[in-house]
């Protein structure tokens, strides 16, 4: 199968946060998926689609040590191996250390199709420094471009939140600066699925990437308005991940099922029900609308897509590629399926 390389990229916004965004292409390979991520993946499957996405073109590679407890990181190491450290770059996340499960302990409802381990908070300095250790020998490399704190705020953590912001702030955040100082990684930011935790960090701790997953999509911007702003005002780079919305825009014929990582209510599909039905009047797909639409945004750096084979692959670079008549971004505001000012291409 032909497809255009991923190399070939849309142009991106001018002002976009120079430091991380001239490290990243707009597409992004998202690691979740090969480690088991709802369902289990083949090994050769998994080495696979990443051989194949940087085939395709794909230079950056997302992970975390949650990603199926180790599997995902271990997966991108032996796929990459092969290929010069300087042709492709790495992030990762801190703030969960991986045991190994006690047999007697019921398996973690965490979706990942993987037994044998289990994963506990830690955002002490000892945990961060022992984290990035074992992802950095699991990645087979000495460092990577972009270091991530993991899944922080009240959302994951509920009354715990107060008390594990301020240890954020007085411990966490400068153990991941001494790191960037000491050249294990290129920059440093958090790697979440709400704003307002953003928002609280930004004006106490400067970073350079905020990756937020599912809040600055097609599908919803409300959710990230604020943060957008300040990350343009700050010059914080963001990576726009879970464009899909957890698969509610991913296929081509229908609303997904899941959203939020959760099972999609008859309001929601019905909402995303009207995206398909206005992008099918322009003769395209709502996955394409989807990837492409938050490269528009200045602060956008990458799309963050996860990928479970080498037809995903396949799909998300056509899917970028793909020209959109630019009516579309007007008759979904006009529909009310977008912000009135929220950037288009």
């Amino acid at each position: 199968m032909t497809h255009a390389s991923a190399e070939a990229e849309p142009p991106r916004p001018a002002g976009t946060p120079a430091l991380v965004s001239r490290r990243l292409p707009p597409l992004s390979f998202g690691g979740a998926p090969i480690g088991n991520l709802y369902a289990g993946v083949a090994e050769d499957d998994a080495l696979a689609a990443v051989q194949h996405a940087w085939r395709s073109g794909i230079r950056h590679f997302d992970t975390a040590p949650y990603y199926g407890y180790g599997l995902s990181e271990s997966r991108l190491g032996a796929a990459l191996a092969g290929i010069p450290r300087s042709d492709y770059s790495l992030s990762t996340k801190v703030g969960r250390l991986l045991l190994d499960a006690d047999a007697s302990q019921p398996a973690a409802d965490d979706g990942f199709a993987v037994s044998g381990h289990r994963a506990v908070f830690d955002y002490s300095r000892e945990g961060i420094l022992r984290s990035v250790e074992s992802s950095l020998r699991r990645l087979a490399t000495d460092h990577v471009e972009i270091l991530l704190l993991h899944d922080i705020g009240a959302l994951t953590h509920g009354a715990r939140h107060p008390a594990i912001l301020r240890q954020v702030l007085d411990e966490t955040l400068p153990a991941m600066a001494e790191l960037r100082s000491e050249g294990v990684c290129g920059a440093i930011g958090l790697g979440v699925n709400e704003q307002d935790v953003c928002l609280q960090v930004m004006p106490e701790f400067p970073l350079d990437v905020i990756m937020l997953a599912g809040r600055y999509t097609l599908f919803e911007q409300r959710d990230s308005a604020q943060l957008m702003t300040q990350a343009v005002q700050r010059n914080v780079a963001v990576m726009a991940a879970g464009p899909y919305n957890s698969g509610l825009l991913g296929a081509d014929d229908a609303p997904g099922a899941t959203y939020n990582y959760a099972p999609a209510d008859a309001a929601t599909r019905a909402r995303a029900q009207r995206y398909y039905d206005l992008c099918e009047r322009f003769g395209v797909t709502v996955g394409t609308a989807a990837l492409q639409f938050p490269l528009a945004h200045p602060a956008v750096a990458t799309v963050v897509c996860g990928l479970r084979s080498s037809a995903e692959v396949d799909s998300a670079v056509q899917r970028m590629h793909t020209p959109l008549p630019p009516t579309l971004w007007n008759e979904l505001r006009n529909a009310g399926l977008l912000d009135a000012n929220t950037p288009t291409p």
